[in-house]
């Protein structure tokens, strides 16, 4: 370990670490790793105290005061056009302040988020970049839940097969580059153990679960009619089954080992994560 490393690792055992997204999917089980391991948490989010939005830059300052590590998830999303130039200014403000250590959270085979990507790695910034696969938890905490529950998860994906991932396998790994216990400047590609199709994971459901639950395929045009449903804005809609038309091509069927190198061990099977998401009564 270099004099450098050895004293970021201290500075991060000692400071704040900020969780933008701290009540999502990720930053929560991240939030709540580091809480546990008796490391000071600030969670950023417009509720946060102090608050924080991505949009009103007067926020950003109060929110990083005193942290030595950021996870950013960024909101609305990633490929978003205006990601890279504000991830990028809120870097720059990040390392000038002491705010190093620099955790996003990306995704996997899109082209749309490198520049984003790109703009974590300021000058002075020991970022870590993590590509993650599509989240099982949407299924059981995020827009397919809904689905799961009514027996129909509708979604324009065919019979693509996609390397789900655990959430919380994430979270071990973006604490693990928050706290400075891996080497920062890596991208890491994340997925699950084995591929499957959203009618596999239906399957998985219903097994876990003991409900009746069957995956319908739709078009793109149907499923953003469902979208609008929800009083989603038409730019928001548009937006959103473009993403997911690109991510579910087929690109991204493949399994990667990147839960192991950076933990050690294997990515949790969907079908544990499944189990344990009924005992907890995700869809109770």
């Amino acid at each position: 370990m270099t004099t450098t490393q050895h004293t970021t690792t201290q500075q991060t055992q000692h400071t704040t670490t900020l969780v933008l997204g701290g009540t999502g999917k990720t930053g929560r089980r991240i939030a709540e790793r580091l809480t546990a391991a008796g490391r000071p948490v600030r969670i950023g989010s417009r509720g946060g105290e102090p608050p924080f939005d991505w949009e009103d830059r007067t926020t950003w300052a109060p929110a990083l005061h005193g942290t030595g590590a950021a996870y950013l998830a960024y909101y609305p999303d990633i490929a978003d056009p205006g990601a890279a130039d504000t991830l990028r200014a809120f870097a720059e403000q990040a390392v000038r302040g002491g705010t190093r250590r620099l955790v996003l959270l990306s995704a996997r085979g899109m082209e749309a988020t490198l520049p984003a990507e790109r703009a974590v790695a300021v000058d002075g910034a020991e970022w870590t970049v993590i590509r993650a696969s599509w989240f099982f938890q949407n299924f059981s905490e995020g827009i397919l839940r809904d689905g799961v529950l009514g027996g129909e998860i509708a979604f324009p994906a065919g019979d693509v097969k996609e390397p789900f991932i655990d959430a919380d396998d994430i979270a071990e790994v973006a604490v693990a580059a928050l706290t400075g216990d891996g080497p920062a400047g890596r991208i890491h590609d994340l997925t699950g153990p084995r591929l499957l199709t959203f009618a596999e994971v239906a399957a998985e459901i219903a097994r876990a679960s003991g409900r009746a639950v069957r995956y319908v395929p739709v078009s793109a045009a149907e499923y953003g009619a469902l979208l609008s449903g929800y009083g989603l804005s038409g730019d928001l809609v548009a937006f959103l089954t473009e993403l997911f038309g690109a991510l579910l091509d087929g690109r991204n069927a493949r399994v990667t080992d990147g839960v192991h190198r950076a933990l050690g061990r294997e990515p949790r099977d969907i079908a544990d994560v499944a189990r344990e998401a009924a005992a907890d009564g995700a869809w109770a």
